[in-house]
């Protein structure tokens, strides 16, 4: 049963081939086994699994269910979970218990899934490897010498271990898709303000937006029918029509017009890498898809930019973090700035406090019409790129990362290279289009994964183009070794 998708599952559900409560000890059974392996999970809460379970049977015997009713499921432990410890992957939060629910945690209960537990990830999601930390980094199941990616690398972890048939995730400069990418399953990136934010641990508010991760295109389309949405507790979410996702996934890919940016195919990308999204592409010419060439020409500025703008608002965000409200506070303070200063820096790790120092400094006087407004004028460049792409294309594909997993600890003490891992994905967030990454191959026995970028609100069509595709190949179906 745990290697069916949620479609799958959902359907055996409503046969009663199995309860709720069975398929539930099932996957805790797994997480049980495997979890101290690849350290995907943060917190557990097998109890109150169970007891969801159960009255999502109840529901069931009533005829009350929904499609993803009795669905184990895991929250990236950035989305404050009422009763549950919220951590963000931050030793600074390491004693918060949420007292409240974030919306995308309330439309999942409301749909009757299962909480299995949080999931590891990056400090305040800043990082592309899950080794920030507070409780360690994750391992990629298919090499656990190598990297999940980051920074929902404890949800990509444990949906390629099949620990859980799906986990939500946050993407601020490619934190789905690149995890998603280096542990083979499909991840999608939504439109800015698709899914609300609130509720959602702030690391760069302009940026940051929720989705959902899964094996499979069609498990995300049932997905995002629960998480997508306008929330009035939002002031970033947007007010527009919410589509059935699923309906559209079987839709023909004939005259489809595939951009393919020339700036994602040169120096820094792997052969073996190049190969595989070449190998992708043939696919769709065979269902009826057709080839243009396209160039994003300030793509390049983008990792530039991001590492501005995302600071600078982190720098903002994590002022709240002080001692006195809530989170870590030092032990005897000697008065309120020692108070400040040693809980702040007890409570953040190198790669938070990297970020906060090179954000405030940005947005000191004197320095940021030179530095934040700059990357703001070029984040409008970016827009602007794509918005003229999309004149000519319906999708834009290319790599979602440029290498396969690296190991662990190869690139900690190099942050330039570290950053450089986003390279293809970071240009999305800054103009607010959705993005998907999909499973496309294997180098060296690691995954490879396909980048779908579409225009605002075009999730959809990146469905459609993502199921089109697992439709005649199965690397969405592989099983890493020992799992």
């Amino acid at each position: 049963m745990v290697y069916k998708t949620i479609a799958e599952l959902s359907q055996d559900l409503a046969n009663k081939k199995i309860s709720s409560v069975e398929l539930t000890q099932q996957f805790l059974d797994r997480i049980e086994r495997f979890d101290k392996s690849l350290n995907s999970f943060i917190t557990v809460t097998a109890d109150q699994a169970l007891a969801e379970a159960k009255n999502a049977d109840a529901q069931r015997a009533k005829g009350e269910a929904g499609p993803l009713t009795g669905i184990p499921f895991a929250q990236k432990d950035i989305f404050c979970t009422q009763g549950v410890k919220t951590s963000c992957g931050s030793k600074m939060l390491d004693n918060y218990i949420s007292p409240y629910d974030a919306t995308v945690v309330k439309q999942f209960k409301k749909a009757g899934t299962v909480l299995l537990g949080k999931t590891n990830m990056d400090e305040f999601a800043m990082g592309s490897s899950n080794e920030t930390s507070y409780y360690g980094p994750v391992k990629n199941p298919w090499n656990l010498e190598t990297v999940a990616g980051g920074s929902s690398g404890g949800s990509a972890a444990a949906v390629a271990a099949y620990l859980t048939p799906a986990a939500t995730g946050t993407d601020t400069g490619g934190s789905i898709r690149q995890p998603a990418s280096l542990c083979g399953i499909s991840g999608l990136k939504p439109t800015y303000g698709r899914v609300s934010r609130y509720g959602m641990i702030a690391y760069a508010s302009s940026l940051d937006q929720g989705g959902p991760m899964a094996r499979t295109a069609e498990d995300i389309a049932l997905l995002m029918n629960t998480m997508a949405g306008f929330d009035t507790n939002d002031s970033t979410s947007i007010d527009y029509p919410v589509p059935d996702y699923t309906s559209t996934l079987n839709d023909s890919m004939k005259g489809l017009r595939i951009g393919l940016p020339k700036e994602f195919f040169g120096a820094g990308l792997e052969k073996g890498v190049e190969e595989a999204i070449q190998a992708a592409i043939k696919e769709y010419e065979k269902l009826g898809a057709t080839i243009h060439e396209i160039s994003l020409p300030h793509s390049a500025l983008s990792i530039p930019a991001y590492y501005v703008i995302a600071p600078a608002e982190c720098s903002s965000n994590l002022a709240r973090y002080d001692g006195v409200r809530f989170g870590h506070r030092c032990k005897e303070p000697k008065d309120l700035e020692d108070l400040y200063k040693r809980s702040r820096s007890e409570g953040f790790g190198p790669e938070v406090t990297r970020r906060i120092m090179i954000g405030t400094y940005a947005l000191s006087a004197g320095y940021y019409d030179a530095y934040y407004l700059k990357a703001q004028k070029i984040r409008g460049l970016i827009r602007e790129d794509f918005s003229n792409a999309f004149d000519n294309v319906d999708v834009i594909m290319g790599p979602t990362s440029p290498t396969p997993a690296f190991k662990i600890g190869a690139k900690t003490d190099d942050p330039i290279s570290m950053y450089l891992s986003d390279i293809y994905t970071i240009a999305v967030n800054l103009a607010g289009l959705p993005g998907m990454s999909i499973p496309a191959g294997f180098v060296s026995d690691l995954p490879v994964g396909l980048q779908l970028i579409g225009d605002i609100f075009q999730e959809p069509r990146l469905l459609n183009i993502a199921h089109s595709y697992q439709k005649v190949t199965d690397w969405h179906t592989r099983i890493p070794k020992g799992f």
